[in-house]
């Protein structure tokens, strides 16, 4: 399948997804989403011949979280009722897929991980990181709230206490600071990211495909609650997604002034 928003690369028994919207660093918008994926599909259906996966983003970000701009688009459009809206828009959400495929997956975070971007980082199964990266759960400066699993994953990761503050503040945090805390496995240097990468992924792949299969399934026993979790926050969403807060927040990001919020 040929894709336009994200490059797909195998060498080897490796394959490497680069989202490739780097002039928004990499946010996600409708089209890599899907494109995101059907590639995760594709690249599950080929095991053992692809037996680790890395995903990293083109140019200075890794992904900043969903598309603001496509957000600011959709303000003006009727609601639909109930949860349809958030069921909808997250039916085909990145981060709870990457649990389900066998292959372990590295995210090679070269920049900055915010939002679903952080999700999709925090559900991989390693995470290597660029000391340019940086991280934010920014959900709550856009008057939502942790989706994509990331509500049950920074917990589970880094415990109550880091992920209330991550969660509550919307800060943004360099690579250090994630390592310390326990988001990321190691801090390399940006120009040796990939080589890092590369090199995990290939100690990886060179063990046993079907034990390494069985190990992922074994350590991501928690999938049918990050499932649940991830229907959960969708809903939590909802009041949030029609507030005027939720416009005012999408609206002074793209005028580049500070917030007013009114509760409602």
């Amino acid at each position: 399948m040929t894709y336009e928003a994200l490059n797909l690369e195998r060498s080897g028994h490796i394959a490497i997804l680069t989202m490739n919207r780097p002039d928004r660093l990499n946010a996600i918008n409708r089209q890599l989403r899907n494109e995101m994926c059907s590639a995760l599909d594709e690249l599950a259906g080929e095991f053992p011949d692809i037996r680790v996966v890395i995903i990293t983003g083109a140019g200075r970000g890794f992904c900043s979280g969903a598309d603001v701009g496509d957000q600011a688009d959709r303000l003006s459009q009727e609601p639909k009722a109930g949860t349809d809206v958030a069921l909808a828009e997250s039916m085909s959400a990145v981060a709870p897929r990457l649990p389900l495929i066998p292959q372990p997956v590295i995210a090679a975070v070269n920049g900055v991980a915010a939002g679903a971007g952080l999700s999709i980082a925090l559900a991989s199964d390693v995470r290597v990181a660029s000391d340019k990266a940086r991280f934010s759960s920014i959900f709550i400066k856009r008057a939502g709230v942790p989706d994509n699993g990331a509500s049950y994953l920074l917990p589970a990761l880094a415990g109550m206490g880091v992920a209330a503050e991550m969660s509550l503040t919307g800060r943004i945090y360099d690579a250090q600071w994630a390592y310390r805390v326990g988001l990321v496995n190691m801090v390399v240097p940006a120009d040796r990211l990939m080589e890092e990468a590369k090199s995990l992924a290939e100690e990886i792949a060179s063990n046993p495909p079907l034990a390494v299969r069985a190990t992922k399934q074994l350590l991501n026993g928690h999938v049918p609650k990050l499932q649940e979790v991830d229907r959960l926050e969708r809903e939590a969403n909802v009041p949030a997604r029609d507030s005027e807060d939720r416009r005012e927040a999408i609206l002074s990001f793209l005028e580049k002034r500070e917030p007013v919020y009114k509760g409602r």
